[in-house]
C-alpha cells in the first residue's frame, strides 16, 4: 500500500509527512517552486517541537510515480478550484480502480471524483497546518498533528476506511471512520464560511459578526435544501484546538486560513466558490437569500486575482456589496 499525496501543500504535505514518518509509503504531487524545493532538498516539516526533512518521492504527473501499480490510495488536497485538473490528470494516468479520498474543505470534490472513480471517501479534516513558503509546511499542534474522520461517499464504510483510519491514528493524528461523514463536512462548509472573512477582513469583533451572518445564511440554504449537518460537534474550534494542542512553532504563531494563505501567498486563486459559493448555490436552487456569501464571493476573487494581501478590505466594504 502507498499513499500518493496529489497536492502537497499545508494539508496533504503535513499528512503526507506524517505517515512517512510512521513507516508507510508515500508520495506526493506537486507543481511549481514547491516541487523543485521538494526534489532538490526535501520536504521540511516544521512543528512547535522540531524540524525535520524528509526525503520523499515528488513529482508534478503521477505516471512518473507510476500510479496504480502498487496498491495506491491517492489522497487529494487540493483546492476545490484545482480539483477538475487534478481528477483529470488522474483520469488520464489510467488509475480509474485507484481510491481517491478528498482531504478537501467544500463539499463538491467528492461528488466531482465520483464521476470518474467508483471509490470514492470523504475526509473531514481538522488540521492547523500552513504553507507559505517552497518546501516547507507547518504543523501547529503539539499534542495531535489534527483530526481526520473518513467514510466513504457518497454515505457507508469499508475495510479501506478502516485500513486508512489505522494509518492515521499511527501517524498521530485522531481519526473516526465516520458512515455519514458528509454530515460532518457540510457542518465544517459552516465552519469555512468565515474563512473569507479572516482573508478579506482580518479578525476582529465586526468580522466575527460578519461571519455569523455567512453563517446563518448557511443554516438556512443547508435546511431549505433539506441537508444534514452536524454544527455542534463539529463547530467546537477552541475544544478543538485545546485537544490538538496548537502552539506556535517558534516566534511564528498559527498562520490564518487556506484562503488567508492563498492571498498571503499571491496565488491568484482562492477557494472561496467552493465554500461560501456553495452557500450562494443551495441558496439559488431553493429561493433562500444569500448576499453576503455572494459579496464574499465577488470581492474574495477580485482581490485573489489583484493579488491583495489579506485584511485590505473592511467589513463596511463588504456589506455595502451584499446590500
Amino acid at each position: 500500500m502507498r499513499f500518493v499525496v496529489f497536492g502537497a501543500g499545508a494539508i496533504g504535505g503535513v499528512v503526507g509527512a506524517r505517515l512517512a514518518q510512521a513507516g508507510f509509503d508515500v508520495a506526493l504531487v506537486a507543481r511549481g517552486p514547491h516541487l523543485e524545493a521538494i526534489r532538490r532538498d526535501g520536504l521540511a516539516l516544521e512543528s512547535p517541537d522540531r524540524r525535520v526533512v524528509l526525503e520523499l518521492p515528488a513529482a508534478e504527473d503521477p505516471v512518473e510515480l507510476g500510479l496504480g501499480a502498487r496498491g495506491d490510495i491517492v489522497l487529494l488536497a487540493t483546492k476545490g478550484q484545482d480539483s477538475p485538473a487534478a481528477l483529470t490528470t488522474l483520469t488520464m494516468a489510467r488509475a480509474r480502480h485507484v481510491p481517491i479520498v478528498c482531504l478537501q474543505n467544500g463539499v463538491e470534490n467528492e461528488r466531482l471524483a465520483l464521476r470518474s472513480f467508483p471509490s470514492v471517501y470523504g475526509a473531514v479534516v481538522m488540521l492547523p497546518a500552513a504553507h507559505l513558503e517552497p518546501g516547507v509546511v507547518l504543523a501547529y499542534g503539539s499534542l495531535l498533528t489534527g483530526i481526520v474522520d473518513v467514510g466513504r461517499y457518497p454515505q457507508g464504510s469499508d475495510e479501506l476506511c478502516e485500513t486508512l483510519s489505522e494509518a492515521l491514528q499511527a501517524s498521530q493524528f485522531s481519526s473516526r471512520v465516520r458512515p455519514d461523514i458528509m454530515r460532518f463536512k457540510y457542518a465544517k462548509l459552516l465552519l469555512n464560511l468565515g474563512n473569507a472573512v479572516g482573508a478579506l477582513c482580518g479578525p476582529g469583533e465586526r468580522s466575527d459578526e460578519l461571519t455569523e451572518l455567512a453563517r446563518a445564511e448557511g443554516r438556512a440554504a443547508l435546511t431549505a435544501a433539506g441537508i444534514g449537518f452536524d454544527a455542534e460537534e463539529v463547530g467546537d474550534l477552541e475544544g478543538r484546538w485545546e485537544r490538538i494542542g496548537v502552539q506556535p512553532i517558534g516566534d511564528r504563531p498559527r498562520a490564518g486560513s487556506s484562503s488567508w494563505q492563498s492571498l498571503a501567498r499571491g496565488t491568484g486563486a482562492i477557494e472561496t466558490d467552493y465554500l461560501n459559493g456553495e452557500i450562494v448555490l443551495l441558496g439559488r436552487l431553493h429561493g433562500v437569500g444569500t448576499p453576503v456569501n455572494a459579496a464574499l464571493c465577488e470581492l474574495a476573487a477580485r482581490q485573489a486575482s489583484a493579488g491583495a494581501q489579506p485584511g485590505e478590505l473592511s467589513v463596511d466594504e463588504v456589506l455595502a456589496v451584499a446590500a
